[in-house]
């Protein structure tokens, strides 16, 4: 048994003070009532952990190697396609591992890592298919992350164009080969490990395809995810070939449930975001990604308002900071409507822990509440971005970074100190500047 008192908490929906928690076997055994004796006071105000609804944990190393000059989505991903052909099992191991303490640092609990780089480059599959795989779940497990192994089918590079160059490894050849290495993957990770399903997007898998994901995803019961509307040219495409959005299309292959995220969600009629409420969709926002890549704001509210969950992703790792994707909802929000209050701070606080969890298989964790994952992320309420605010939900969503988590407890266990965040840096500066000397 481990017990704390929390100075200030987020519990039931407002900051409570001086509340008493005792945890047993990764799991909040009370939350409330008289300190047990010898009770560790957590001092700042801790929040339920985190949830990355969306990660590419590779991605991490483009970060400030991608800010020069003029381009669009499509030139940067043509940089991730080369670094993307550097990566093996170990050296991928390797990184995940240091791009997973990250998270951790900055008070994720849970991430869903969106996993297509499956094969070698020239397609080939690895002597264990899910190499790649099991290097990213293993990573997680060092790192001290809970995570969700989103495996993606990806077979084209784009509406009737097939696979060619590094997206080969992306590759299974077929879907019925995607679902055979799915199901070996499946069979061999359990417990702590949720293997969802994704649908990489319209343009990379075809409707026949993306029935069969849909269905198998429905035969397990676990979370299915897609790349949706990121593009205004991916609109087109899929117009251009179905004469349907990319949503109509997804809804005629069964991939639309309330295990459904959708991930951006940028472009969208009217028509899709009254569907994906409907369906009661997960939608992701990446807004420090979809920021850097020019993507454009996504509609948060009418999708809430339809019916859909909102959940927050890192995506790119062009930032890792929970805090800041919170608010930059909201301040998107306010720059294209120029009126503010659209998100409460409680409102942006649940989507980045109850409901990001929840869109990963992980619907017991994300709340101090009994019987849930006992996740703590503490913030710091006396740094110079916290100083002043008071112990609100608003000094969290509008005034903290990640720099202010000083301590972070995932399942009962604590897996990162303030203290130990130079180490992290250390750890990717190393690991980072290895895989770029030997490009």
């Amino acid at each position: 048994m481990t017990d704390y008192v929390l100075e200030h908490a987020w519990v039931d929906g407002r900051v409570q003070p001086d509340v008493a928690v005792s945890i047993e076997q990764g799991r909040f055994a009370r939350v409330g009532g008289d300190p047990a004796p010898g009770a560790e006071r957590l001092r700042g105000l801790t929040l339920p952990g985190f949830a990355d609804t969306h990660s590419h944990a590779f991605h991490r190393a483009l970060r400030g190697r991608t800010q020069h000059g003029r381009g669009t989505f499509w030139t940067w991903r043509d940089q991730m396609y080369s670094l993307a052909a550097r990566l093996d099992p170990d050296s991928y191991r390797e990184l995940a591992v240091a791009v997973f303490r990250e998270l951790v640092a900055a008070g994720f609990t849970s991430v869903g890592e969106f996993h297509y780089l499956h094969h070698r480059p020239d397609g080939s599959p690895y002597d264990e298919p899910n190499a790649m795989g099991l290097a990213l779940v293993d990573a997680a497990r060092e790192a001290g992350v809970r995570i969700a192994l989103l495996d993606t089918l990806y077979l084209a590079a784009g509406i009737g164009t097939p696979a060619a160059g590094v997206q080969l490894r992306f590759s299974d050849g077929s879907a019925e080969a995607w679902q055979e290495r799915a199901d070996e993957l499946t069979a061999d990770l359990s417990g702590d490990v949720v293997v969802g399903a994704a649908i990489h997007s319209v343009r990379a898998v075809p409707l026949p395809a993306m029935r069969l994901v849909a269905e198998w995803a429905d035969r397990f019961e676990t979370p299915l995810h897609v790349h949706l509307s990121e593009q205004v040219a991916e609109n087109e495409e899929c117009l251009a070939a179905y004469g349907r959005t990319p949503t109509e299309v997804l809804a005629e292959a069964g991939a639309l449930t309330d295990r459904t995220t959708v991930v951006h969600a940028t472009h969208l009629t009217e028509v899709d975001i009254d569907r994906l409420g409907a369906a009661g969709c997960f939608a992701c926002f990446c807004p420090t990604t979809e920021r850097d890549l020019g993507d454009g704001v996504g509609p948060s509210r009418p999708l809430v308002a339809a019916g859909a969950r909102l959940t927050l992703g890192s995506d790119s790792h062009a930032v890792v900071d929970p805090f800041e994707e919170m608010r930059a909802v909201e301040l998107d929000e306010r720059l294209t409507s120029r009126v503010r209050g659209h998100w409460s701070a409680a409102a942006l606080l649940d989507a980045a822990t109850v409901e990001g969890h929840a869109a990963l298989g992980f619907g017991d964790a994300g709340r101090i509440e009994a019987g849930r994952r006992a996740d703590l992320v503490t913030v710091d309420l006396g740094s110079p971005r916290t100083a002043g605010c008071g112990a609100t939900p608003e000094a969290a969503v509008f005034a903290a970074g990640a720099a202010d988590v000083v301590q972070v407890v995932a399942g009962g266990r604590v897996v990162h100190r303030a203290e130990d965040t130079r180490d992290v840096g250390t750890a990717l500066d190393r690991v980072l500047g290895r895989l770029w000397a030997a490009s």
